[in-house]
């Protein structure tokens, strides 16, 4: 029997499966690494880094909670990121993972303001829905 497991020690290799399935499944910028050690980033469908770490990441290992910011260093310097722990079911944290924030980096307004039709579109959608 194949079996995936995470632990507070988990290798690179050993968080792999779950950094291309998340990556895959997004598209986005990608990140994973257990509490001991560095871990994953992947962009573009390929690993860049298999000794990966970031100061979001680590704040996240430290404080057990998710995490908005905009990192001020380090790889996503300036991009807004979101990193959530990884906990065991007693909630001790094991890991983290990480993505670039999509929703935070959007400009509702521009959006709004380049395609006005989008509200009207959005109305029907729910119309059609009920």
């Amino acid at each position: 029997m194949t079996c995936l497991k995470i632990c507070e020690d988990s290798t690179s290799e050993e968080l792999k499966p779950i950094a291309e399935a998340v990556h895959s499944l997004l598209g986005i910028p990608t990140t994973i690494r257990s509490k001991e050690r560095h871990g994953i980033r992947m962009e573009k469908g390929q690993i860049l880094d298999d000794d990966y770490t970031g100061p979001v990441l680590e704040e996240v290992l430290e404080k057990n909670e998710i995490i908005r910011k905009v990192p001020a260093t380090g790889v996503y310097k300036g991009k807004a990121v979101v990193v959530v722990p990884i906990r065991s079911n007693d909630g001790a944290i094991l890991g983290a993972l990480g993505l670039v924030d999509l929703v935070a980096a959007l400009d509702i307004l521009s959006v709004f303001r380049e395609y006005p039709d989008i509200v009207d579109e959005v109305e029907e959608a729910k119309k059609r829905m009920s």
